[in-house]
């Protein structure tokens, strides 16, 4: 630990867009600024870390691709890297975000280390990391063990402890420290966005995600075709890859002319600020950051009421739930909602005032603080 009191994290996290990446970067940001030194290690720069922030630091892994391999190894590379970082910059805590393959990277970099020039280990899993894989018979044996291991483990809501603990066995203590967001103040104006998006009057709903199956673009689409009046919404999608798989439903559901993407924004608040309603039609979620980050900016969702989300939401308060799957109950909410401006204004004010409480920088980074200083990680001071 520096001399100061500040600790010296590493922080591994997946670089691209996705609610553990941002989370991990914004939580670097939020370190950093209190005094901390904090040293991302990964294949690329996160898609949210700033170039030019102060006690910042990034640190690639080079990946070989031998002929010897069938495919290209990343966890031994990972693992170097992170032994190295550990031991030249002195390293306090290793917090690695997703299991796979960073919590067992995480393992092996500490045990090449000298006991001495050990970092604490700290595991934050984020969904499909334990619900995924911690049923794959190829995985969750790794998993299980790197868990064990480490010398602390977070999860992003209850529901995911609860989770964790079933389909690994896992015995050990679980801290449940939820997500946080910490939106930046938008460069542009809410009319200024939305007369980029040639949005008018009507309502603008918004989603983001990776697009990945589990976020059920299907169920997304299928739920904006079945939304009346039609000419009262347009749907924005900020998109966290290629949407182009999507295209020929969205023509096929004659939603041509309602639905807008944009792939790949750093800066969601721009365009969070021109929004009035989120909808998210996942089949589960282990938090979604995405309801948070409109929460912020006094927009309520209407999402579907699985894993995470209900810690998140508070239905008929800061949004509106629907089960999982049916894309009549979700319109049916969606157009409850358009149809009255002033409870949408109340529940999104009401959001707001429940992120600022329970979901803020403020608020969940010294938890993280108090439990990096818990688990130790006193290092011998740099030369």
């Amino acid at each position: 630990m520096a001399s100061d009191g500040a600790l010296r994290i590493g922080i591994t996290c997946y670089p691209s867009v996705g609610g553990s990446g941002i989370l991990a970067s914004e939580l670097g940001e939020e370190l950093a600024k209190r005094g901390h030194e904090i040293h991302f290690i990964s294949y690329e720069r996160p898609f949210r870390l700033p170039s030019d922030a102060p006690r910042m630091h990034f640190h690639p892994v080079v990946i070989n691709d031998y002929g010897l391999f069938k495919y290209p190894d990343y966890t031994l590379p990972l693992s170097v890297k992170m032994a190295e970082v550990s031991r030249d910059c002195g390293l306090d805590i290793l917090h690695v975000h997703y299991a796979v393959p960073h919590a067992t990277a995480a393992i092996l970099a500490r045990s090449m280390l000298p006991p001495a020039f050990q970092p604490r280990v700290v595991t934050t899993l984020h969904g499909t990391d334990t619900t995924l894989l911690g049923r794959d018979a190829g995985y969750g044996p790794a998993i299980r063990h790197a868990l064990e291991c480490s010398d602390a483990v977070t999860t992003v809501s209850e529901f995911l402890a609860g989770e964790t603990r079933r389909l690994l066995a896992i015995e050990r203590p679980i801290d449940v420290i939820h997500n946080f967001s910490a939106p930046r103040r938008p460069g542009r104006s809410r009319e200024e966005v939305r007369r980029e998006l040639g949005v008018g009057p009507e309502a603008l709903i918004f989603h983001a995600s990776n697009l990945r199956p589990v976020k059920r673009i299907d169920l997304l689409l299928a739920t904006i075709a079945r939304i009346r009046p039609r000419d009262s919404f347009k749907l924005l999608i900020l998109a966290g890859g290629d949407f182009t798989p999507f295209t020929e439903e969205v023509r096929r559901l004659g939603l041509a002319d309602r639905v807008i993407v944009r792939e790949s924004i750093l800066e969601m608040g721009e365009y969070l600020q021109a929004a009035d309603l989120g909808l998210f039609t996942s089949d589960t979620e282990s938090f979604c950051l995405g309801i948070l980050e409109a929460m912020c900016f006094a927009c309520p969702s209407v999402a579907t009421a699985v894993g995470g989300i209900p810690e998140v939401v508070v239905p008929g308060e800061t949004g509106l739930l629907a089960p999982a799957g049916d894309a009549d109950a979700l319109a049916r909410a969606v157009e409850s909602l358009l149809a009255d401006p002033l409870r949408r204004q109340a529940m999104g004010e009401a959001g707001r005032r429940r992120a600022r409480e329970y979901f803020s920088a403020e608020v969940i980074v010294p938890r993280y603080e108090a439990l990096y200083r818990r688990v130790g990680g006193s290092k011998p001071a740099l030369s």
